[in-house]
């Protein structure tokens, strides 16, 4: 369990660490976009090879069908009601294009939506240390590289509700503590499911991720980094397939 709690801190921090970087530093939007494709490759490595081959591969295609299925029609849903409460860019740096900044709801939305994110990958990272195994490595650095930009181009947003520094780094502060505590959960109830039960949940969260990364990431990668988006992204997929050869 302690290990569980130390890669959840770890993964989670590096949300902490892109708000740090957007408080403190003038970071080029296109650098921002550059990374936050990287994370897109990788983390679509990530969901495609640790959770949703091994699902298959260990319970066949039914368990690994319906949790995928289901996990992208449920982060959409939410996805979708948080967008209409003002969170459509909280993975965005510039959010004056028609985005609600009035009385702070954009603002909860995107810190909202940022652990609506977070907690199917925790979930999963903590899952894969049951049995003493080691941590997916791959995991690991898929969510710590899309969480940095993450945390830049969300605290951005909310510098631009008017949120203080110290209030930012307090709700990102909750985001490492919620994380910490999905990771453990994955790794505690996990632990005692069946594994036709744990394909369900590792797909749910391999569609939970996709969406998210295709709704979320994609579009804000593109904006800012350019035409150079996608070989970039498919740098980062490279990468995750190395990373599970390893």
């Amino acid at each position: 369990m302690g290990n569980a709690a130390m890669w959840g801190a770890i993964s989670g921090s590096a949300v902490m660490i892109g708000a740090l970087f957007a408080l403190y530093l003038n970071i080029p939007k296109k650098i921002i976009g550059w990374i936050m494709a990287f994370g897109t490759g990788v983390l679509i490595g990530a969901a495609t090879y640790e959770l949703l081959g091994d699902s298959a591969d260990k319970s066949g295609l039914p368990p690994t069908i319906i949790g995928f299925l289901a996990g992208a029609l449920v982060f959409t849903l939410f996805d979708w009601y948080i967008s209409r409460k003002g969170g459509a860019g909280r993975k965005r740096s510039d959010r004056s294009a028609g985005q609600d900044s009035q009385s702070g709801v954009g603002g909860m939305a995107i810190f909202a939506g940022t652990v609506l994110d977070a907690i199917p990958e925790s979930i999963m990272l903590g899952s894969s240390l049951i049995g003493g195994k080691s941590v997916s490595l791959l995991l690991v650095i898929a969510i710590f590289i899309s969480n940095i930009p993450e945390g830049l181009s969300s605290t951005a947003g909310l510098k631009s509700d008017g949120y203080t520094k110290k209030r930012i780094v307090l709700l990102w502060s909750s985001v490492v503590l919620i994380s910490i505590v999905a990771t453990i959960g994955g790794y505690v109830f996990m632990e005692h499911v069946s594994d036709y039960t744990k394909a369900i949940i590792a797909s749910f969260a391999g569609g939970g991720i996709i969406a998210m990364v295709c709704s979320s990431m994609m579009p804000e990668a593109y904006d800012e980094g350019g035409s150079i988006t996608g070989f970039v992204a498919a740098l980062g997929l490279l990468c995750s397939l190395i990373l599970d050869h390893m």
